[in-house]
């Protein structure tokens, strides 16, 4: 079949502007791990962004006051939930950091959500967050470590970044300087993939 000037000057401006459509939807296509992966320098290096978003349990923790809460609570944001405790030395290590990253990126779009896992008086949290001056983080309780276990947290610290579904995005085993500028970075690409 043989195309006149008209018909192939129609399919040349079709390819035109389909190109870059076709381009664009090719980056949206990329997943998380891609997009952040060139981010992973210094301590990301340990983040773990899955490839597809994993499932978190609906398993209720406390504050000091006995009030009942899920991660189900914090639906809508990106929220970096880490699980530590008061006789864990790197999670008294990265505490001030991560405090310091609640103060500049929290709101409504980001949170920092610690939850004490396991054996931990509150005396001795508070103790520790006076002693260490941390003013934005919550205290917050999973005593017998119910919601750590089905979370599939082996060891301390353990952080996951949930998305606003409710879905764990990404996982770092052990300690990191959560306000430097590579975490930070790569909390920003995380929000901005998210919609957030």
């Amino acid at each position: 079949m043989r195309m006149t000037g008209k018909a192939l000057s129609l399919v040349a401006s079709a390819l035109f502007y389909a190109a870059p459509l076709a381009m664009a939807n090719g980056a949206a296509a990329q997943s998380l791990a891609e997009v952040v992966e060139p981010m992973r320098e210094g301590d990301m290096r340990k983040l773990v962004v899955h490839s597809e978003p994993v499932e978190l349990p609906d398993q209720t923790f406390t504050d000091p006051d006995g009030g009942e809460y899920s991660l189900a609570d914090y639906a809508g944001q990106v929220v970096l939930v880490n699980f530590w405790a008061t006789w864990c030395a790197p999670c008294r290590e990265e505490m001030p950091d991560l405090d310091a990253l609640q103060q500049t990126f929290g709101g409504d779009a980001f949170e920092v959500v610690t939850i004490a896992t396991g054996r931990n008086s509150l005396a001795g949290i508070r103790a520790f967050f006076q002693e260490e001056e941390i003013e934005a983080l919550p205290i917050l309780l999973d005593p017998q470590g119910q919601l750590a276990r089905r979370a599939g947290v082996l060891g301390l610290p353990v952080t996951v970044i949930m998305g606003p579904d409710g879905m764990e995005l990404a996982r770092l085993q052990g300690g990191a300087h959560w306000n430097d500028e590579n975490a930070r970075a790569v909390l920003t690409e995380i929000m901005a993939q998210s919609g957030v």
